[in-house]
This record gives C-alpha cells, sequence and structure tokens, in this order.
C-alpha cells in the first residue's frame, strides 16, 4: 500500500498561524485606505448642490456690502431688524413688458439672534416703459414684526403687504430723514448690466419649500427652521449666521 508523504512544515503551526493573521490585517488596512482615499476624492470632485452655492453666495454678498463703507448697510439697521433676505442674482427683464426672478434665503431675528436660512423665492411682472437686463445681488431688511410674519404665512407682495424703499447707506446713515425711509422693508442692491425703471414694487416674495428639504434633509416649516428643530444643519448655515452677527 502507497504512502502519501505530507511535507514537512518550516514554521511551527503557531507561528504560521500568526504570520498569515498578521498579512491579512496588512492586507485589510492598505484596503480600507485604498477605499477611504476614493471616497475623499469622489466627495471632492462633486459640485455644490444649487442651495448650497445660494448659502454661499450669500455670505459672500454680505462680505462686499459690509466692505464698501460708503455704500455699506448701516450696523444699527441690522441690529434692530427682524429679519434678512438675501438673493443672489436677481434677474430682471423687460421691453416695455417685464418679468423677474430670483431665488435665495431669509433669516429671522429674535431675541437678538439670528435663525438658519430658510430658502425663498422671488418673482413678478410688470408693465410700463422700461427696457434692458440687469442681475441684482439684493439684500432685503424687515424692519417690522409685521412684514416677517407676512413672510412665515407663506406668501406676500412688496409694495402691496408691505412698503418697500430703497434703504440709507454709509456707516453713519440713519433712517426718518426721508419719509421713503419709513417703509417696512428696505432694499439694498448691486447691479450687473443696465436697466431703466427697476423696481421691486409688486415682486412676489414666497418660501421655497422644496429647496429647504434638499438643504436640510427633511420636511421642514419655516417656523420649525426658525426655531432650530432641525436635524442637521450644514456648515455653510453656520457661516452665515455668524457672519450676520458681526455687525
Amino acid at each position: 500500500m502507497a504512502v502519501l508523504a505530507l511535507p514537512k512544515c518550516k514554521y511551527p503551526v503557531g507561528l504560521g498561524a500568526k504570520r498569515v493573521t498578521t498579512i491579512t490585517l496588512i492586507y485589510f488596512i492598505i484596503m480600507v485606505l485604498i477605499l477611504v482615499f476614493f471616497t475623499f476624492l469622489f466627495a471632492s470632485g462633486q459640485e455644490l448642490s444649487p442651495e448650497e452655492e445660494i448659502v454661499r453666495d450669500a455670505v459672500q454678498i454680505v462680505k462686499d456690502f459690509k466692505n464698501i463703507p460708503e455704500k455699506s448697510i448701516p450696523s444699527s439697521l441690522v441690529k434692530e431688524a427682524y429679519g434678512m433676505a438675501i438673493v443672489p442674482g436677481y434677474v430682471k427683464v423687460g421691453f416695455v413688458v417685464g418679468g423677474s426672478y430670483g431665488r435665495g434665503v431669509m433669516l429671522i431675528r429674535e431675541d437678538r439672534r439670528w435663525s438658519y436660512p430658510v430658502f425663498i423665492k422671488m418673482g413678478g411682472g410688470s408693465l410700463g416703459w422700461q427696457i434692458g437686463a440687469q442681475s441684482v445681488d439684493l439684500i432685503l431688511i424687515f424692519r417690522t414684526r409685521r412684514s416677517v410674519e407676512g413672510f412665515l404665512k407663506g406668501r406676500f407682495t412688496l409694495g402691496a403687504d408691505v412698503s418697500v424703499a430703497a434703504g440709507p447707506v454709509g456707516r453713519a446713515a440713519k433712517a426718518g430723514t426721508d419719509p421713503a425711509l419709513d417703509a417696512e422693508v428696505y432694499s439694498y442692491s448691486r447691479t450687473k448690466g443696465l436697466y431703466a425703471g427697476i423696481s421691486l414694487e409688486g415682486t412676489v416674495l414666497s418660501i421655497d419649500r422644496e429647496a429647504n428639504r434638499k438643504y436640510y434633509g427633511g420636511d421642514y416649516s419655516p417656523k420649525d427652521i426658525k426655531e432650530g428643530r432641525v436635524l442637521i444643519i450644514p456648515k455653510s448655515a453656520f457661516e452665515l449666521v455668524d457672519l450676520l452677527n458681526t455687525f
């Protein structure tokens, strides 16, 4: 009867098992590091969501307004405001008949604290002598509680539900020097392009619920966001709130 001779093991059984375990562990660590690297590479290459871009643009717009002293929004107005809307790239076009549209964010100030941003939409139409196209970075300062409450209802019209006027500029500017400055909402704009006859009268401001859902990852109402009842707060929201607190 033939007998099969097995090769002798070069290492003791215990030592061989330890060596196999060590090699397996090293291989596992290498694979994890490769996976983490490609995950980071993929994430860093992703484009920002439209909502994230709006908030980041809003941060830059506020910084730009602050960096031009003679055209800046008076700090006293911001400190006394009930709310602030920031709309990057508000577009208005017209040739006799005009139209406008923009997306942005609204922050509400209560008990000296700013809320997280609530996403909004602005738009409207107009009839009259007007010609041209314009892109405007827009900031609206809400000076009364009533104007903010109108916003929280979901939709209101500037010039009809609340009065609107161009606000005073410069660090030393004060309200009350002009009858128009008794308006409930002050507007500030940085213009790109040419336009004759621009006005916010008749512009409708409404809550962008879909944008809120995408940005915060849930179906939160404006009141939920205002009161901080949101599970995940993006970093850009903190940056915008912190910036407003510097006024």
